[in-house]
């Protein structure tokens, strides 16, 4: 008696049989189309040469290979945005209330919403628009960074673990924040 395979098995072997000779070309792989056989690009994204090297043509995109290129690159993002003298000292007048505010809550049980407050009085924002970070909570407010602005403009304060409050007028980050993340892994 032979035994025939279940409609099941065979399905499983059909698809398998569709799969294997339904397989893409490899050139039509779009990252193919960046180098050719011989490894030299043809268009497209490649790693930029070593000091050892001859140059590239300035016209064809690479990517660094240099550690402290690729460090600064991934960490453009908390780049400040340029702003001129003029927008600075316009700005300066939200620092210096921005400071005094946050002066004004050294040495007090403020949390969150009093921080945000004050911070957006000063700055005449609402409170949501003030970023707010913290760095160590307690009883005494200390270790706290807030920032808020318009356009490219912000407006930074702190009061650091030894209770001194200071403003500064800065540059939005190049991610669109006043205080740039804190990064790390």
């Amino acid at each position: 008696m032979t035994r025939r395979p279940s409609s099941r098995t065979a399905a499983g072997t059909l698809l398998f049989a569709v799969l294997v000779a339904g397989c893409a070309d490899p050139s039509d792989d779009p990252r193919a189309s960046a180098s050719g056989a011989s490894g030299t690009p043809s268009g497209g994204m490649r790693y930029c040469p070593s000091p050892q090297e001859p140059p590239l043509d300035p016209s064809v995109p690479c990517i660094s290979q240099d550690p402290a290129q690729k460090y600064a690159e991934n960490h453009a993002y908390r780049q400040e945005m340029e702003i001129g003298e003029e927008e600075r000292a316009g700005a300066q007048g939200k620092a210096d209330a921005l400071a005094e505010a946050l002066k004004g809550l050294v040495g007090k049980p403020a949390g969150e919403v009093e921080v945000r407050a004050a911070a957006a009085a000063a700055l005449g924002l609402e409170p949501a628009d003030v970023e707010y970070r913290a760095g160590t909570p307690g009883k005494v407010l200390r270790d706290v960074v807030v920032g808020g602005g318009r356009g490219k403009v912000c407006v930074n304060g702190n009061i650091d673990s030894q209770g001194d409050a200071t403003a500064e007028v800065a540059g939005r980050t190049m991610d669109g924040t006043c205080l740039s993340g804190l990064g790390g892994h």
